[in-house]
């Protein structure tokens, strides 16, 4: 072999955000290199073959195709100096690899057997034509042996296949607890791990991926303390934190009295040092088919292959009111007849009702909580708007206080409102260059808290209602938030808004940000003995101390604290379901004493009694999903991302008229620990982001890019709308006064980045142009709309404060919307005011003008005036800095509805 000097190294996995994405370069370039070498014969490719096979035999040992002796072939045949047979080898690998193909069928690498459709993408296929074929994993097996004792493995597992198995799987073998790990974060195929008592413990690998990760979840990377008899469980263990969706089986020696009190993390069998092939390979295929199996889809795909007689409500049942009809029969042309077959307000013929699930769709409802890690899960058909005022129906009662995001959706105001709920804003950091908020320090939920303490009114408090992730990417330290709000008031409830993070359960990182396992970790940690230890150490210290020291301190629950915890999912968001599929997910230790008929009343109110068996069909298919493929496409995504995001960063066009705004612009530096700015900068390249997940208050979720696109001298909403949508096609939702946000999702592809990154160098291109063909006058005009986007932005007003009409005590600044929404009823109640300077003069004379309904600016899309809430002037300044044209709760004919003098004199407060 070749030595490889500096000058010819290859980037390693440090350069490169992902694994995958190494890999596939690696195999990209060893096909070039090998055609060339095919080609010419020249001495410098084949050393720089050598150079790529030798890079690549570190990451392939982790993968069953093309697997250890299809790599050592063709090292063999590159070092025999047989190039043709070398490229056809190399071509066919990453061919199959790139396509897909090897899940369907065996690869032949040589050259003299012919390789059909060597030329098929898996995704050209029709959905037919997939669905027909067996679903393709593979099986890590760990255990240091020798490549005869390997091949014994791989071989008897494979004699154990019989046609009629549901699905097909390969086996890779890696010897040590260290490269399990590392095999299944790298591995996206790995769906079951068997633990063998012969593994060793360190791996030859040098990588410090593991030590991020485990790091994550406060764990070191170092194992040196382990003996040999704890190996198999603690990978077991381990395996369970990084990727809790697979099955793990450990076959040992040790007694069973021994192994009944470890920590086998989700190990699903233990086998006694035996060698039964066949009950290994059945459990194998029955861990996959438990998470396959999809209760409610599989029922509504039996119903529509019933013949059924049809005497119930919807005509377009079976598809019959469409398939009669001489008018529409383009509709059934363009959704097909399955839609229809399936479509029915019946509830038996194996269906199920979601009101009072007691079949399938309970069945499909139990499967979602085990792939989130809730303790109860419910569906719902009409978004997480609802899903939402369920939860706050269910847990809040009139008069109760609740500690609420200000610019959390508007579903929650409206939900204060049905609740009747006493409403204490909390406001989010400003983002005023950006015109955003950011998200609410745990220092403000504090002092509210200690607040509310000091009036004496900490007894009424009943909920913390937050957004995680935040629309612009910023994510809590959950855990954090709710072990310190439970050390000042120890039965809160806690509802975490999640539209916009469902897929976090399924990356190691963002999986320790979320609200199941967040609150799944308390429970555990509530009832060690260290915990107590540690929570009587803080009290003894904190005895006496004023509510500086309190907010000062990092505080400790109290060991009988409950848990409380509700998280709402647009599931339709991030990970496959049809639109307005969305999750309630429950850990409450209290749910079933305290909350479950309340809840089961709040379901029934706000859910249809017709709901949409498609969407629940969705669901029940998207859980399916995110636990067989959701690791591999949540990494796909978060790769598109960071590609986009090191295109925009060293593109030197780019640069020019767009501005990356990285984590260090959109988190303070006092909520940032780790001290980390940006995912990616040019000169040091990739971050170490780990530390920042597992240490800093708060992260910006990975998958959203938010573009600057002040200097383009467009507004956010004109670019969205003017530029991309209607010039290029490209659709986003939200927008700033001056940034743009791109959200990845687990369906972005490559060739949808690179048209992004094609469209933004167009743009830049044009502008470039336009300037230099631009008179004195036009460049004088561009470049004063830049600045007013750029630097003379509005700042973003904070919550004023209740009128003392709607204050729900004297003495308190909690709110009653719910008494000011009713009352804006009645139209004598109401009068109108033009938002202009003469208006701006009454408040800053003093006058108490109050709104008398929600006002929500679209962008930024959070209400910045309530029912109830005192306009300020520094409210009525940002609205007329808005160059928006869409204004919800506002009429440009009427101006801002306030509540008249006499309305407000005759509220009787309590």
């Amino acid at each position: 072999m070749h030595g490889i000097s500096d000058s010819e190294k290859l980037p390693t996995i440090s350069d490169y955000y992902s694994a995958s994405q190494l890999r596939a370069d690696r195999w990209s370039a060893l096909r070039e290199t090998a055609e060339s070498l095919d080609r010419d014969g020249d001495e410098k490719h084949r050393v720089r073959a050598l150079q790529l096979m030798q890079a690549l035999a570190p990451i392939e040992m982790y993968f069953a195709f093309p697997g250890g002796s299809a790599f050592d072939y063709l090292r063999r045949l590159l070092e025999h100096g047989n190039f043709t047979d070398f490229s056809t080898a190399v071509r066919r690998v990453a061919r199959a690899l790139t396509s897909g193909a090897y899940r369907r069928r065996s690869i032949p690498l040589i050259a003299d057997e012919t390789e059909g459709d060597e030329f098929e993408d898996e995704s050209t296929q029709t959905h037919e034509a997939r669905a027909l074929g067996r679903p393709y994993f593979e099986v890590m097996i760990v255990d240091n042996v020798n490549e005869q004792q390997e091949k014994f493995l791989q071989t008897s597992l494979q004699r154990m296949r019989r046609s009629e198995d549901p699905f097909i799987y390969e086996t890779v073998v890696v010897p040590s607890v260290e490269d399990a790990l590392i095999g299944v974060l790298f591995n996206q195929n790995v769906q079951a791990v068997i633990v063998r008592p012969g593994l060793g413990l360190k791996s030859k690998n040098e990588t410090n991926v593991l030590g991020r990760y485990m790091s994550l979840y406060g764990e070191g990377a170092d194992l040196e303390e382990l003996t040999p008899s704890e190996y198999g469980p603690e990978t077991c263990r381990r395996i369970g934190m990084l990727r809790p969706e697979l099955d793990a089986y450990l076959i040992t020696d040790r007694s069973a009295e021994d192994i009944a009190v470890l920590d086998l993390g989700l190990c699903r069998r233990v086998f006694y040092n035996q060698e039964d092939f066949l009950e290994l390979h059945l459990n194998i295929l029955r861990g996959v088919q438990r998470r396959y199996k999809t209760p409610f889809f599989t029922a509504l795909k039996e119903y529509s292959k019933q013949p059924t007689g049809v005497f119930h409500a919807m005509p377009i049942s079976r598809g019959k009111s469409i398939s009669r009809s001489h008018w529409i029969q383009d509709m059934g042309a363009f959704y097909g007849s399955n839609i229809f077959m399936a479509e029915t307000s019946a509830t038996s013929g194996g269906l199920d009702s979601l009101l009072e699930p007691r079949g399938p769709i309970k069945e499909a409802q139990e499967a979602a909580a085990r792939a989130f890690g809730s303790k109860q899960t419910f569906f719902a058909t009409n978004g997480t708007s609802t899903c939402n005022k369920i939860v706050v129906q269910a847990l809040v009662k009139p008069g109760d206080i609740v500690l609420v995001d200000r610019d959390c959706h508007k579903s929650h105001h409206y939900g204060m409102v049905l609740a009747g709920a006493s409403v204490v804003y909390m406001d989010s950091y400003p983002l005023h260059e950006y015109s955003m908020y950011g998200a609410v320090p745990i220092r403000e939920i504090k002092h509210k808290l200690l607040a509310l303490r000091a009036e004496g009114k900490l007894d009424r408090v009943r909920m913390v209602l937050l957004t995680n992730c935040t629309f612009d990417g910023i994510v809590y330290n959950v855990q954090r938030v709710m072990q310190e709000c439970l050390a000042i008031k120890k039965d809160l409830v806690f509802l975490w808004d999640e539209a916009w993070f469902a897929y976090a359960r399924f990356a190691p990182n963002s999986r320790v940000r979320t609200a199941m396992r967040s609150a799944n970790i308390l429970r555990e940690e509530f009832r060690t003995p260290e915990h107590a230890e540690a929570y009587n150490a803080q009290q003894a210290i904190l005895e006496g101390a004023d509510d500086d020291v309190w907010l000062n301190t990092r505080l400790i629950a109290p060991p009988n604290a409950r848990v409380r915890v509700y998280a709402t999912q647009s599931t339709h968001k991030t990970l496959t379901s049809l639109r307005q599929g969305s999750m309630i997910h429950v850990n409450d230790q209290r749910f079933k004493g305290a909350v479950e008929e309340a809840f089961h009343e709040a379901y029934m109110t706000h859910t249809s009694t017709s709901p949409n068996y498609q969407i629940i069909a969705s669901l029940d298919v998207g859980r399916r999903q995110v636990e067989l493929e959701g690791f591999e496409f949540v990494q796909r995504q978060v790769e598109s991302a960071m590609a986009i995001r090191r295109a925009v960063s060293t593109h030197p066009l780019l640069k020019k008229y767009f501005k990356l705004v990285t984590a260090g612009d959109m988190i303070p530096e006092e909520y940032r620990e780790s001290g980390m700015k940006s995912y990616f900068d040019p000169d040091q390249g990739w971050a170490d982001v780990w530390d920042s997940w597992s240490r800093d208050e708060f992260v910006l979720d990975a998958t959203r890019i938010t573009l600057h696109v002040g200097a383009t001298g467009w507004d956010g909403d004109t670019f969205k709308t003017k530029i991309l949508m209607d010039k290029y096609g490209i659709q986003i939702n939200k927008t700033s006064r001056n940034t743009v946000l791109f959200m990845t999702n687990i369906g972005t592809t490559r060739s949808s980045v690179a048209y992004l990154i094609e469209v933004l160098v167009e743009i830049a291109k044009e502008l470039d142009d336009l300037m230099d063909d631009a008179s004195r006058m036009e460049k004088l005009a561009f470049d004063k709309r830049v600045k007013n986007l750029v630097e003379n932005v509005p700042p973003l007003p904070d919550f004023s404060r209740f009128h003392d009409a709607f204050r729900c005590e004297k003495g308190t600044e909690a709110g009653n919307i719910r008494r000011a929404f009713f009352l804006s009823y009645d139209e004598d109640n109401c009068d109108y005011v033009e938002p202009d300077k003469g208006m701006l003069d009454r408040l800053e004379a003093g006058e108490e003008l109050v709104s008398a309904t929600f006002v929500i600016p679209y962008p930024p899309g959070f209400p910045i005036l309530v029912p109830g809430q005192v306009i300020s002037p520094e409210i009525l300044r940002f609205m007329q800095a808005l160059d928006v044209s869409e204004i919800h709760g506002f009429r440009a004919d009427l101006g801002l509805r306030i509540f008249t003098e006499d309305a407000l004199k005759s509220v009787k407060n309590p």
